[in-house]
């Protein structure tokens, strides 16, 4: 019972927001019986109110709602919800689905939807949400690598992938070529990088400046 309370704890969690009381039942059932969270709200200031947990979810929102509607908060998240957004109407309004597509939403869906429709709506929501809270993972980690580098390291960092040999690097910087060696073996231990490639690649997600070709050449 204790494994089972903790898996459903840890479950992604769909957020319902309509203020069709019907609809959020009928949702929160359908949605709990594949095994999902669900929480429910009837307007997008309650949505907004509630905190949110930190687990894959995505966002169930009607177009149409009392006070905010659904078109208008996703213009108050600058095109980046916290969440995936799934838009429901009761009107197919192409003009509407393709500002809310526009906006950054991952489906539009027009009741009354089926159920499969919805199901499938909602696992490729939560696809890309797991995916990019996977890619901010690894951000993260690059980050907290990167800090740990010293001011040297970083110096000799940005002069390595810009292709500069350890040659040039000792001559630009002052150093001797082993001391540039051992920063480099250091900067790659430090990045947990396994090859240069690795570490350019690293360094581009981090936005690590390269060296303009005018201070990498010429000595």
């Amino acid at each position: 019972m204790i494994t089972r309370a903790r898996e459903e704890e840890s479950a992604p969690i769909v957020y319902v927001v309509d203020d069709d009381a019907a609809v959020r039942t009928s949702l929160d059932t359908l949605l709990r019986s594949v095994g999902w969270q669900v929480h429910t709200f009837a307007s997008t200031a309650e949505f907004r109110a509630s905190h949110a947990e930190d687990l894959p979810g995505c966002l169930l929102l009607d177009v149409r709602l009392r006070g905010e509607s659904g078109l208008v908060f996703q213009q108050q998240t600058n095109g980046q919800p916290h969440v995936p957004i799934i838009f429901m109407t009761g009107f197919a309004d192409v003009d509407i689905c393709k500002r809310a597509m526009k906006g950054g939403a991952v489906d539009f869906l027009v009741k009354p939807f089926a159920d499969q429709e919805v199901i499938d709506a909602v696992n490729a929501a939560l696809l890309l949400d797991e995916k990019r809270r996977t890619a901010d993972k690894a951000r993260g980690e690059l980050h907290r690598a990167y800090e740990t580098l010293t001011r040297r390291e970083r110096e000799v960092l940005s002069y390595v992938v810009s292709g500069v040999l350890n040659k040039q690097i000792a001559w630009d910087l002052g150093l001797s070529v082993i001391t540039v060696k051992l920063h480099r073996a250091a900067v790659m231990r430090k990045m947990n990088a396994s090859s240069l490639a690795d570490l350019v690649r690293k360094s581009e997600v981090l936005g690590v400046p390269a060296r303009p070709a005018a201070e990498t050449s010429g000595h």
